[in-house]
């Protein structure tokens, strides 16, 4: 079984021909409301790629947002009991623009991501037993992020953390992850914290770990909005079917670039079946 324990938004996304600077209004040339959220994303990215069973745990308001993210979970195969509905918050939402050249830019409202009661975390032990792997990104309050790895280890999940937004990581909690997923400006965040168990995505120049480098394939990129986030599910796919680390990397790589040429989050993570049928030689 694989686990995520993430946000959940709904995102509202423009695509323009550019992003507006400060004080400027540009017209936009669509509008979607997608299914989005860093762990939401993730969880639905597996389930698509997965065999086996995703799991994951989040929060989103009592709203209609929160209903059409489980449903949108649930339908993709995901496991969303652990997903909780909060009273008096609302389901978080994202602000996107997506310019001509695919390239976005977001702005995050957490709402029910962040409420949560520390007291009760305890009670989610239960749900980590009988993982392999467990996905967690930094959309959830810290403290959260930090017991809940802990509590992973202590089940002997392994743990993969990707850390967007990029923000300052205490040393005890990057000691409770097993993998680091960042991008070059997360990667600068962290400085020396974790060295040795950084796998640095590179976008169109692909990803490394260590000395083994993985390009990116080529595509047509319409929008990088969930290319992270599917990158990361495929990953952790990979890894917990036993693929060895540059196999599950060229894995990840396929599903992420596949994912670019597509529009939205969630609706852009491909199948296992397209990701197989590649044509790329494991």
């Amino acid at each position: 079984m694989l686990l995520v324990v993430g946000s959940l938004n709904m995102d509202l996304v423009v695509r323009c021909a550019r992003t507006p600077v400060p004080g400027e209004t540009v017209l936009g040339s669509g509008f979607q409301m997608v299914p989005g959220g860093k762990g939401a994303n993730q969880a639905h990215a597996a389930a698509r790629l997965s065999h086996g069973r995703v799991s994951m745990i989040g929060r989103v308001g009592q709203d209609l947002f929160g209903v059409r993210l489980k449903e949108n979970l649930r339908v993709a195969g995901v496991d969303v009991s652990g997903v909780l509905e909060v009273a008096g918050a609302a389901t978080g939402v994202a602000t996107i623009t997506v310019d001509a050249r695919g390239e976005n830019s977001i702005v995050v409202a957490g709402g029910a991501n962040f409420v949560w009661n520390t007291g009760e975390l305890e009670g989610l032990r239960p749900r980590f037993r009988g993982a392999r792997y467990v996905l967690f990104q930094l959309e959830t309050p810290l403290e959260v992020v930090g017991k809940l790895l802990r509590m992973a280890k202590e089940e002997g999940v392994t743990t993969i953390l990707d850390p967007a937004p990029a923000q300052v990581l205490s040393r005890e909690l990057v000691e409770a992850v097993d993998l680091l997923t960042p991008n070059e400006t997360e990667a600068q965040v962290l400085g020396e914290l974790g060295a040795g168990k950084k796998l640095l995505k590179l976008g169109a120049k692909g990803s490394r770990f260590g000395e083994l480098v993985v390009p990116a394939i080529g595509v047509d990129v319409v929008d990088t909005t969930a290319a992270g986030d599917t990158y990361n599910a495929a990953l952790a796919v990979g890894l917990s079917e036993g693929m060895e680390m540059e196999r599950a990397m060229r894995f990840a790589s396929v599903a992420a670039g596949m994912s670019v040429t597509r529009m939205g989050a969630q609706a852009s993570a491909p199948s296992r079946a397209e990701v197989d049928t590649y044509g790329l030689s494991w």
